[in-house]
């Protein structure tokens, strides 16, 4: 009797350095703070000569850079290497139908937004058709914590956020969240309720409204927003906006797991 051989596919090999490396700088990233060799070596649990080497690695390729207190953070670059991907999503092709949809719907300015530091940037937008408008750029940017789009993507990464935003709650207006505690009963709020809101945080009598975007595995990748002077809004329309937003970020969430 013959023995059969399996037909089954092999598992690819995995490079353990690199598997490493990106483990460290993923550990980084994620980090509120700079972490030591000590740290890094416990919370993976590799050895501190192994982490000491990959660090030494990563710094001369410019993801990481030592701080004066002999610790590491990750730079700027991974955020690129990010946004570089997430541009190749075609983000703004993506979302224009619900956007296009929120704009017939509300007639107000409709923003696709994504974070940046402790911030967000708006990547696309469309113009209020109404007499009385709010307006920010493409390009512009505002503080995460104050905007409806910022405040939805924080909402959904909240836990990995807030040490640095802790201390770092600037007032733009006399509405803006300034205290951490507020900012914790804030964010328990709109994840409850799957939508975020503005209640003029960021500028004076205008009120903004954001839901999150999700990938496949969870994380936030961008938000959908309506921006509203309070003097547009009639009664039932904030109620009605929060439903469009909430539903117009799920199709766009569903279509990014079925892509």
């Amino acid at each position: 009797m013959t023995e059969q051989k399996s037909t089954a596919p092999k598992a690819p090999k995995v490079d353990s350095t690199l598997s490493k490396g990106l483990q460290i700088l993923e550990a980084l990233a994620a980090a509120p703070r700079a972490k030591g060799v000590s740290e890094l070596s416990r919370d993976l649990g590799l050895t501190k000569s192994n982490v000491f080497r990959l660090l030494q690695t990563l710094t001369v390729l410019g993801y990481v850079r030592p701080t004066e207190d002999k610790r590491y953070q990750a730079t700027l670059k991974t955020w690129q290497v990010g946004r570089a991907v997430l541009e190749n999503f075609n983000l703004r092709e993506l979302a224009a139908p619900e956007m296009q949809m929120l704009s017939a719907e509300t007639g107000e300015a409709v923003y696709l937004a994504v974070a940046d530091g402790l911030g967000i940037v708006y990547l696309d937008k469309i113009e209020s058709t109404q007499p009385i408008r709010t307006w920010n750029p493409v390009a512009g940017t505002a503080p995460i914590h104050c905007v409806g789009t910022g405040k939805a993507i924080l909402a959904a990464q909240y836990g990995r956020m807030r040490g640095r935003l802790d201390g770092n709650l600037k007032a733009c207006t006399d509405r803006t969240i300034t205290s951490i505690e507020q900012l914790d009963a804030e964010m328990e709020a709109t994840r409850a309720r799957g939508y975020a809101i503005d209640t003029g945080e960021f500028r004076d009598r205008v009120r903004s409204y954001g839901a999150a975007i999700y990938l496949p595995d969870g994380e936030a990748v961008a938000a959908l927003g309506v921006s509203v002077p309070d003097v547009n809004l009639k009664d039932g329309d904030e109620a009605r906006i929060c439903a469009l937003v909430k539903q117009a970020a799920g199709s766009i969430s569903k279509r990014l797991a079925d892509s």
